[in-house]
């Protein structure tokens, strides 16, 4: 298990984040980064992702949105001493647009899904994993990718985490997650 994996951040002040390590583990797997690639992480959130991306690849945009999600990423990509993460504040179909290569992409974010899906098509990414919190999101992802004919698989992820109850263990479950995987390396 990478470091990244057997890390124990599990909250933070931003609204729905940090990705839970174990989830982490499985999406970055799904995303298969490779050394030389660029990256981007579309609705960065708190930079977690994007720092377990920037590991392996060789450059990664992290973009979100919001001011406090880009505060967080930018106190978490700080911390983590990597040089190779840009972060980009904006609505991320423009910045997508203005890039020429994107080796793979982690889709965090929900606002115009079915556009970035199409633009991340278009130019031909590799490897994209959409991580969703929402059936509605991943039905969307799902039959996006289908039409586009990029789908390759979706997983429903569910983490417990042990917790004590009266001097014995039981079991709290986190937030499901589904994770939609697609790309063109076929394309």
């Amino acid at each position: 298990m990478s470091a990244w994996a057997a890390g124990s951040m599990t909250t933070s002040e931003l609204r729905g984040g940090p990705t839970q390590p174990e989830v982490c583990a499985v999406a970055l797997e799904k995303l298969g980064v490779r050394p030389g690639d660029t990256a981007v992480d579309i609705g960065c959130g708190t930079g977690t992702v994007s720092v377990a991306i920037a590991r392996t690849a060789d450059r990664v945009y992290a973009i979100d949105m919001r001011p406090e999600a880009i505060s967080v990423a930018r106190r978490t990509i700080d911390d983590s001493g990597l040089t190779n993460i840009t972060l980009l504040e904006g609505d991320a179909l423009p910045c997508l647009e203005e890039m020429e290569e994107i080796d793979v992409a982690f889709v965090g974010g929900s606002k115009g899904l079915l556009q970035v899906l199409s633009l991340l098509a278009e130019k031909k990414v590799r490897t994209i994993v959409v991580n969703a919190i929402l059936l509605e999101t991943a039905t969307l992802a799902i039959g996006t990718m289908r039409e586009l004919g990029i789908f390759s698989e979706a997983v429903h992820l569910q983490v417990s985490r042990a917790h004590d109850l009266a001097g014995k263990t039981m079991f709290k479950p986190e937030n499901p997650i589904y994770i939609i995987v697609g790309g063109c390396e076929r394309c």
